[in-house]
C-alpha cells in the first residue's frame, strides 16, 4: 500500500452555483489537506480523505466570501471545517473512477458520489513520484443545511440549490 499526499501548492478545490439562475459564481478554498492510499495506481482500490479549511473559502468578494462564513451557509464558528471520505471505489471506464463516500458539512453527513479521472502518475525533475487527478459532482447545498433562501422581483433565486464541485488534484507519493 503506498500513501499520497494532497500537494495544495498543485491543487485547487472548488465549486460552482447559479446566482440569479443567469450565470455561475465559482468560489474556492485555499485552506485543503487530504491523502489517498492505494495499492495501484490507478487508484482503483483507494481510499480517499479530505478536508477544507471552511473559513479560506474565496470567491474573489469579500463580501460574499463574509456571507458564506456566516450563519446562513457555511457558519464557521460552528463548523470549520468541510470533510469527504470515500466508502467505495467503482472502475468507470479506462483512466475513470466513481468515487462513493461520505460528505460532512456544517455537521451534516451525506453520501456523495464524483466522478475522477486519473491523468496518470509522472516523476517531478527532484525525483518526487507525483499523480493527477481531476473530479466532479454536485450537492444540494440545502441537504447540509445551507439553506439560505432568497427570491428577486423576477421569480429567481439568488442563488441555486444545486453546487457544482470539481477539482484538480496532484498527489505526492509519501
Amino acid at each position: 500500500m503506498a500513501t499520497w499526499n494532497l500537494d495544495p501548492a498543485h491543487t485547487e478545490i472548488g465549486f460552482k452555483a447559479r446566482h440569479l439562475m443567469i450565470t455561475n459564481v465559482s468560489g474556492r478554498f485555499a485552506q485543503i489537506d487530504g491523502s489517498v492510499v492505494a495499492e495501484s495506481e490507478d487508484f482503483s482500490d483507494a481510499q480517499f480523505s479530505f478536508e477544507a479549511d471552511v473559513a479560506s473559502v474565496d470567491t474573489k468578494n469579500a463580501d460574499r466570501d463574509g456571507h458564506l462564513k456566516s450563519p446562513d451557509f457555511f457558519d464557521v464558528e460552528n463548523h470549520p471545517k468541510l470533510t469527504f471520505t470515500s466508502t467505495s471505489v467503482e472502475k468507470a471506464g479506462a483512466g475513470e473512477l466513481h468515487v462513493n463516500g461520505l460528505m460532512t458539512i456544517r455537521g451534516v453527513e451525506k453520501p456523495v458520489r464524483l466522478h475522477v479521472e486519473v491523468a496518470g502518475v509522472a516523476v517531478d525533475p527532484w525525483g518526487n513520484t507525483k499523480a493527477g487527478l481531476t473530479f466532479t459532482g454536485a450537492v444540494n447545498r440545502k441537504d447540509f443545511g445551507l439553506s439560505f433562501h432568497v427570491v428577486n422581483e423576477a421569480g429567481n433565486l439568488l442563488v441555486s440549490d444545486e453546487i457544482k464541485l470539481h477539482g484538480d488534484v496532484q498527489l505526492l507519493k509519501a
